[in-house]
């Protein structure tokens, strides 16, 4: 049984390795690392990288995989809508199942992100989850400064220190959503009361469903 994970960022390769390890250690997992999409993504707009989502997806889908799971926020969208071109193997997007929750925790989201590109798609598939379950939603949005740039540098404990430290400024609301699996580390480090929410464990969980049902 195998997963194919697309990610924009060799370091998350680890991160979800051992979450398999962890929850699912009879799960093939395959990656797939294009750091240029993101950065194009950023740039440009996500439907700019469309075609090569579609060419990622596909080739992956290709090589025999039960599911293929997209862990970067802002290409979800033209991932999951690369499913067409995949003869029926399912295309998820690591943040839907942490938006789902975050609906259910309250009317009151505010989204942090280390990448300013990354609002836009997150907080449309809030509200997205939101009208699918009937619920109202209010969101804010929170940039960490500094944050990107210690994560692409390698510096991934400094990153999650000062995501963490953001999360803690934020009182006036019911949950908080970690927009990018990178800022997932944070989750562990915050002090604030308000429930933190991150995407790499329920990601991972959604896809390896995914391909036992595939």
């Amino acid at each position: 049984m195998a997963l194919a994970l697309l990610h924009t960022s060799p370091l998350h390769v680890p991160v979800f390795d051992a979450l398999r390890d962890e929850t699912h250690p009879d799960l093939e997992l395959r990656h797939f690392v294009d750091e240029g999409l993101l950065s194009r993504a950023r740039e440009l707009g996500p439907e700019a990288v469309a075609a090569d989502v579609r060419a990622a997806v596909a080739r992956a889908a290709a090589d025999g995989a039960e599911a293929v799971l997209c862990t970067c926020s802002t290409i979800g969208a033209v991932a999951e809508a690369a499913a067409s071109g995949t003869n029926g193997v399912p295309v998820l997007r690591g943040d839907r199942p942490m938006a789902a929750a975050a609906v259910a925790a309250g009317e009151r989201v505010v989204v942090l992100a280390t990448v300013e590109s990354t609002f836009a798609p997150t907080s449309d598939l809030i509200k997205e989850e939101a009208h699918r379950a009937g619920r109202t939603v209010t969101i804010r949005t929170l940039l960490v400064d500094g944050a990107w740039a210690r994560f692409e540098a390698g510096d991934t404990e400094t990153c999650a220190r000062l995501v963490a430290a953001a999360a803690d400024t934020v009182t006036d609301a019911d949950v908080i959503v970690l927009a990018q699996g990178s800022m997932a580390p944070a989750q562990y480090l915050v002090r604030t009361p308000v429930p933190v929410l991150s995407s790499p464990r329920p990601a991972l969980a959604a896809g390896a469903e995914a391909a036992r049902r595939r």
